[in-house]
């Protein structure tokens, strides 16, 4: 998985010490139900189908890193129409001992243009799967994301419980 340089550096003064980041999911879709398709690449480093996701470099909007992450990771131009969800994920210790939590931004966005294809390290195969039909293994918060992005909720989701269901924020 390639480190955003930003990172390196940090690291470089840091060492293991737990870094606070901001991630952006594409969770990308094409035509309509009941035969909607969603785009998910299979990761490197799990091996399970999630969706496009990347970590936002400094300054930059959560949308167009999820735009930038489908041109990069899957070779698709995209369309961002809304945020959907924006939680804090559980800390993460990769293997070579760096830590990380992350505020996760979820953008539900419609495909353009582009023939999907795996376009760089970060992940092995690419493919749009209908929505009832998710392909395992798979990322355990995946099935709630799809299903969040298509019933477009009034408002965004501030967390996923682990049932899948949209905690939605206090009236």
């Amino acid at each position: 998985m390639a480190t955003p340089d930003f990172i390196v550096e940090l690291r470089r003064s840091i060492g293991h010490a737990p870094l606070w980041l901001m991630g952006a999911n594409a969770l990308v879709l094409r035509g309509a139900l009941p035969d909607a398709e969603v785009l998910l690449v299979r990761r490197s480093d799990s091996g399970e189908w999630s969706p496009i996701s990347g970590i936002v470099d400094p300054g930059e909007n959560p949308a167009t890193t999820a735009v930038r992450e489908a041109h990069e990771e899957a070779g698709v131009e995209v369309e961002v129409e809304r945020l959907v969800w924006m939680v804090v994920t559980d800390p993460v210790t990769y293997p070579n001992g760096d830590e990380c939590q992350f505020l996760d931004h979820g953008f539900r966005c419609r495909w353009l243009t582009g023939e999907a294809r795996v376009g760089d390290d970060e992940s092995s195969a690419v493919g749009w799967f209908r929505v009832d039909e998710l392909p395992e293994p798979r990322q355990d918060r995946l099935d709630a994301m799809v299903r969040l992005a298509l019933d477009d909720p009034r408002d965004v989701a501030l967390s996923l419980e682990p049932s899948g269901r949209p905690l939605a924020p206090d009236p």
